[in-house]
């Protein structure tokens, strides 16, 4: 059989905090121009991307959810791939899979969806838990195993996933485990009145469906930014208070499971990449309460008798962000 040896990825130079900054803005001003006034979420979904993480984005059908992927993939200038989860999807259809060559007389990999700088897993939760624990892997070791061979991924590899809501008939709850891959889960939620005009008019002066952006960066200048991610610095009393927020939610009177060690952890690496996009080469206190909920909330279980009242993970983040004592700020 042969397989294809991964190239190694050249180490990257970091980024001035000024020159990602504005190269981040540069980007999201690109992706705004597909996806309208929705500039809080996307700028949650990049600093994801930033910290080297995956984005699950969940909200009801026709918010813009694939558009955006799309439109920060060309963006960023990676390569993009689109995998429709259905609920006849196979891990193989994901993966790839080995292929007998008659000219040749014998097999070879051919690589399936995963194999790509962005992948946008469209509708995650319209595929059964089998074939959505075949992204675990890849998620998580960036390397892909089929029939005992191993495969690394591209650098950098993102999955941003979409999903709508589970009430909605076909779909099926994504496992814990595999939520707790993600390092944000975000919402678009419903335009303006404005804003929804202004889809149209930007729609009606196109003159086309779709949208092409200008390419702002590539795979290496994605690296270099993440690279001036690690510069960005932490101070011990804002670890600790990022422990203290991820603790409190497991000792929540409704959790029945809370924010695991990766919780905490994602809420460093999430707020030194959003403290980056604002600009800053340190950590405030009020990053980290601006990221919490989208690192956090998908990461609790809700106690089951609770399931039919108001409590979700939101609201008990919110609740643990009012009680945790917030240390002294930080601004330089």
């Amino acid at each position: 059989m042969t397989q294809p040896t991964p190239a190694s990825t050249p180490m990257s130079t970091p980024m001035s905090t000024e020159d990602a900054t504005a190269t981040a803005s540069r980007v999201l001003d690109q992706v705004q121009q597909a996806v309208v006034g929705k500039r809080e979420p996307l700028v949650l979904v990049l600093t994801a991307l930033l910290a080297k993480g995956h984005v699950l984005i969940e909200d009801f059908p026709g918010l813009g959810k694939t558009l955006a992927a799309r439109s920060f993939a060309q963006a960023l200038g990676l390569d993009f791939s689109r995998a429709q989860f259905t609920p006849d999807l196979l891990p193989s259809d994901l993966t790839g899979s080995f292929l007998y060559d008659q000219r040749r007389g014998e097999f070879e990999f051919r690589q399936g969806p995963l194999f790509a700088g962005l992948l946008l897993a469209d509708e995650i939760n319209r595929t059964p838990p089998k074939t959505q624990s075949a992204l675990l892997e890849a998620m998580q070791e960036r390397q892909v195993t089929v029939e005992g061979e191993t495969f690394a991924l591209p650098d950098p590899f993102h999955v941003v996933a979409t999903a709508n809501p589970i009430e909605y008939e076909g779909t099926y709850p994504l496992p814990e485990a595999q939520l707790d891959r993600f390092l944000m889960r975000v919402g678009f939620g419903y335009p303006s009145l404005q804003e929804e005009y202004d889809v149209l008019a930007r729609r009606m002066d196109r003159g086309r469906e779709e949208i092409v952006l200008d390419q702002v960066t590539d795979a290496a200048g994605l690296r270099s930014m993440q690279e001036a991610v690690e510069t960005v610095r932490v101070d011990p009393s804002v670890a600790r208070y990022c422990v203290d927020v991820a603790v409190a939610t497991r000792e929540h009177r409704e959790v029945l499971t809370g924010a695991s060690p990766r919780g905490s952890l994602g809420l460093v690496l999430a707020a030194r990449a959003f403290a980056l996009v604002r600009g800053r080469d340190y950590v405030i206190p009020e990053d980290v309460k601006a990221i919490a909920r989208p690192v956090l909330a998908h990461r609790i279980t809700i106690k089951p008798e609770l399931w039919m009242s108001a409590s979700s993970g939101n609201s008990v983040v919110g609740d643990v962000l009012d009680r945790v004592a917030t240390p002294s700020a930080l601004e330089r």
